[in-house]
């Protein structure tokens, strides 16, 4: 029974691969919230299992980039705002905003800066990128940091559900401070 349980398993990653979309040459521009590829070229692509084992042995650095919902520009006088909680895979550093297709210039030197930060400005430390399943936000961080000319990337499609559904601790994250609009 388990090896009939083993080969619908491996069945099942085949079609998963098999509809995942190929690799652009550049940064995905838009629908970011959509099935992404298998691979990124330069980087490695990990699942729960080697992120929990690097987050273990505490040797590389967490990047998350979510983007996070602004202020809306339009609320009555006097309404409370509140921003809505991030929970984290423990000891993460999250740079919203920054796994767009197009960057402005401030958050590209937000972005350059906070990985500088967190890699002692070594280009060898080993850093994985991650936001949601099926969001293209954390392939292109990656993408970003191998242009950025570090060589240790690791991508983690599967960003905090996946942590989360392993049963992995999660804590609560407040962004980086970034460059005013």
């Amino acid at each position: 029974m388990s090896v009939r349980l083993g080969t619908v398993a491996a069945l099942a990653w085949l079609v998963l691969i098999a509809a995942a979309p190929s690799e652009p040459d550049g940064y995905r521009m838009n629908d970011y919230r959509s099935p992404t590829p298998a691979s990124l070229h330069g980087a490695e692509v990990i699942g729960t299992d080697q992120a929990c084992a690097l987050w273990h042995a505490k040797s590389a650095t967490f990047v998350d980039v979510l983007p996070q919902a602004p202020k809306p520009t339009n609320l009555p006088a006097n309404t409370i705002w509140r921003e809505k909680p991030r929970d984290d895979i423990p000891g993460s550093i999250w740079l919203p905003d920054t796994g767009y297709g197009t960057l402005a210039p401030a958050m590209e030197a937000y972005f350059a800066a906070g990985l500088a930060r967190v890699s002692d400005g070594r280009k060898d430390s080993t850093l994985v990128f991650y936001c949601l399943p099926d969001c293209w936000m954390s392939w292109n961080a990656a993408k970003r940091a191998l242009a950025l000319g570090y060589s240790h990337v690791d991508w983690y499609p599967e960003g905090t559900e996946g942590w989360q559904n392993a049963g992995l601790p999660l804590e609560r994250r407040a962004p980086e401070p970034r460059p005013a609009p």
